[in-house]
């Protein structure tokens, strides 16, 4: 048998020579960092445009071969290129927007970096024809590498600048196998174009593919914006926008002006689409989206997916543009302000709007109705489409949609309208303006916050997360639990479980940076714990007892003040110096805590919290917070159901005809129920709140934010009820 000690695989081989570092060749730092730049066919499409309103050009028009990797063809009216700037235009960081660092914080053009043509001759070939004023001819002009490939030919041109960017990535044969898709390029590129053209309403636009006739997007110079909108992404669009205008001047604060316009709640899509310019730069900013989408999900009880433009502007030297290689998001002085304040204005301008809604109406075949119709004339009739269908097995059609109320258990019950419960002021909360923060992780500085909210990310569970993302709700089965359908399965779920986990997971998103509940009247927190130990306590009439618990109240109440600044700064949990409770925290916007069981939380406080360990006090106060939060049935039995002989109570009739009392020994006395309505009209309210918040804010924010545990899987949170594959294989026995 034959070993091979000196196998460099091997580890006992002899340690190697460190590799010797070399400096790369120009041309190859140059494709790298053209491969950065120009990622897409659409990042060199956004450059040129760009380039062209730089140049304060009022028709830019683009035309584009097979997604754009075999043309790109950008052609402007602008001020043209000089003749004497020709040699150096495609050479790296030569650019006439700067010439100083210091002016990139007053910089208002949309490039300054001069690598985006440079960038485009390492991975094309890039024609250049132009012409400025004055001149009685133009000059073409040919690159590659960032060179001329020879001198500029004088030719016929038009007033701007055309700039061909041929056999786009010819030389990176693994980047242009990944993009084999030229319908998926050519839609981005339309996309930018059409967010172009509604921002900058003083230019014409068109976008068309080679050789058509038609183009795919065409705007003419106007004043009114909706009128682009309209003709760019359709009067659907259009005529379900609603104004939106707000502003900042707060030297301390932040300093801004925003106005766009917002979708209604008569407007759907399947998808968001957020149009953001910010110092007339197109950007992206996945906080703004994300607060804008967390308004829509929340105010509408049909969360839809919005339309968004928006038209920020700030003093440039509160921009900096210099983050990203291909200018796509920007970094802004007081961000958070400026979200929480457009957040603030959006949601008022939503609720405002909520009001009326419009429903398309739908005309019925009379013949698809009429159950006696013969079967021949129905296969006649039939629809086209409806052999397609077939193709799916008739076991695993999904016959339910999220957004349809028809697939309800509501939709067949006869509901008894509660007329104060939408006018009742105590279901209402008084918030304080939205402050939500860019990026959860962005201010989750202390570790062992960020170890829990790891945790909870670690032990998400992928089978129920997709069950959770795509369920449909179906009813209430019980005060417990309710019906789900994901797919072709029939699920029940905990709902008391469901809703502590969500609002233990927002309590750590949201952390020191919560919006606010203002109690109408500051609370004693002593005496809150005294009811609550006397709730436990079923002696509670010993006098011996209760020395005790006013002492156990007073030392809970005076630990909870010596903590008030924490619990006040990471919970928005208000105690002031006194022991008054005057402020709780919003954890889902729209729900209210049962404020009953107030008395049982600021004891789980005082009692139960380990305070001398940061990540187990944060974990305790925030499973306390959950238990408040999370929807239990409501204190007062529900009186439609076995509950009913709760409101009744046994009164005697002791008296005659006359009103005068009757002895019981003379006359055997007469007991008959009475019920106490008011009791009732209170518990009804309660609990159809509560099923209300279950269907319209719980199930959309679990569909938003609930990362379901693997345990959920196990204790019952979930219990897979039916199954329609199964189903049909019991009736085929039949």
């Amino acid at each position: 048998m034959e070993f091979e000690l000196d196998s460099p695989s091997s580890p006992l081989a002899a340690p190697q020579e460190p590799p010797q570092i070399r400096r790369l060749e120009e041309c190859v730092v140059n494709r790298i960092a053209a491969g950065e730049v120009i990622q897409r066919p659409v990042s060199a499409v956004k450059e040129l445009v760009e380039n062209s309103l730089d140049a304060h050009s009022t028709s830019i028009n683009v035309v584009v071969k097979d997604g754009g990797l075999k043309l790109i063809q950008v052609s402007d009216d602008g001020h043209g290129i000089r003749f004497e700037d020709l040699p150096i235009l495609c050479e790296r960081h030569t650019t006439s927007k700067l010439s100083t660092y210091e002016d990139l914080q007053t910089i208002k053009s949309m490039g300054f970096r001069g690598e985006a043509l440079a960038s485009m001759t390492h991975v094309a070939h890039v024609t250049v024809t132009t012409i400025t004023k004055g001149q009685l001819h133009g000059y073409r002009v040919s690159y590659k590498d960032g060179v001329m490939e020879h001198q500029p030919k004088a030719c016929a041109a038009v007033k701007g600048t055309q700039i061909m960017v041929e056999n786009l990535f010819y030389n990176m044969v693994a980047r242009k196998k990944t993009l084999q898709s030229t319908v998926d390029d050519y839609s981005k590129i339309v996309d930018v174009i059409s967010r172009f053209a509604i921002h900058h309403t003083s230019v014409s636009f068109s976008c068309r593919k080679h050789g058509a006739v038609r183009a795919d997007v065409h705007s003419v110079a106007t004043s009114s914006r909706l009128d682009v909108i309209r003709s760019v992404y359709g009067p659907s669009v259009s005529c379900n926008l609603m104004k939106l205008e707000t502003s900042d001047s707060d030297p301390v604060g932040s300093i801004f002006s925003m106005d766009g316009f917002i979708s209604s709640s008569n407007y759907m899509a399947k998808k968001t689409t957020m149009v953001l310019f910010i110092n007339d730069r197109l950007v992206e900013c996945t906080a703004l989206k994300r607060a804008l989408e967390i308004v829509y999900a929340a105010t509408l009880p049909k969360a839809s997916k919005p339309f968004i433009y928006m038209s920020i502007q700030l003093p440039p030297e509160h921009v900096d543009v210099n983050v990203h290689p291909t200018k796509r998001e920007v970094s802004l002085l007081n961000q958070e302000r400026i979200i929480e304040k457009i957040q603030s204005v959006a949601e008022s301008k939503l609720r405002s709007s909520n009001t009326s809604r419009v429903f398309p109406e739908q005309t019925l075949d009379p013949s698809q109705l009429s159950p006696f119709s013969s079967s021949k004339d129905s296969q006649t009739d039939s629809p086209p489409t409806a052999s397609k269908s077939q193709k799916t097995p008739v076991n695993k059609i999904v016959r339910t949609d999220a957004m349809d109320p028809a697939g309800r258990l509501d939709a067949y019950l006869k509901a008894k309208p509660l007329e104060g419960l939408e006018r009742n002021p105590s279901l209402t909360a008084v918030r304080s303006a939205v402050r939500l923060r860019r990026n959860p992780k962005e201010t989750a500085d202390l570790t062992s916050l960020q170890e829990l909210i790891d945790d909870v990310e670690r032990n998400c569970h992928s089978d129920l997360l997709d069950v959770v993302r795509h369920c449909t709700f179906i009813g209430m089965a019980d005060e417990i639990l309710a019906l789900l359908q994901h797919g072709t399965h029939l699920y029940l779920a905990n709902v008391v479980n469901l809703s502590k986990e969500i609002m233990y997971q927002q309590v750590l998103r949201r952390f020191a940076h919560f919006n606010a509940i203002q109690l109408s009247e500051p609370a004693p927190v002593s005496d809150l714990i005294m009811l609550a130990l006397q709730e436990e306590d079923l002696n509670s009439e010993s006098t011996d007892g209760d020395e005790l618990k006013q002492n156990i109240a007073k030392l809970n109440s005076e630990l909870l003040k010596e903590k008030m600044e924490m619990l006040e700064e990471y919970f928005g949990i208000s105690i002031n110096s006194e022991g008054y409770l005057s402020m709780l925290p919003v954890i889902l916007d729209q729900h209210t805590p049962d404020m009953d069981r107030i008395p049982d939380f600021l004891l789980t406080l005082g009692n139960d919290i380990e305070w001398l360990d940061e990540k187990n006090c944060f974990q305790g106060i925030a499973a306390a917070i959950a238990n408040f939060y999370a929807m239990h049935p409501p204190l007062l039995p529900n009186p439609s159901g076995d509950g009913m002989h709760f409101y009744k109570r046994k009164a005697t009739d002791n008296r005659d005809d006359e009103g005068n009392t009757i002895e019981k020994a003379d006359i055997q006395v007469e007991e008959k129920d009475e019920i106490d309505n008011d009791l009732i009209s209170e518990a009804e309210t309660a609990w159809a709140q509560r099923e209300w918040s279950i269907q319209h804010v719980l199930f959309p924010s679990m569909r938003l934010f609930l990362k379901p545990p693997a345990s959920m899987a196990t204790n019952g949170t979930f219990v897979k009820v039916a199954s329609l594959e199964k189903l049909y294989k019991v009736f085929e026995r039949c």
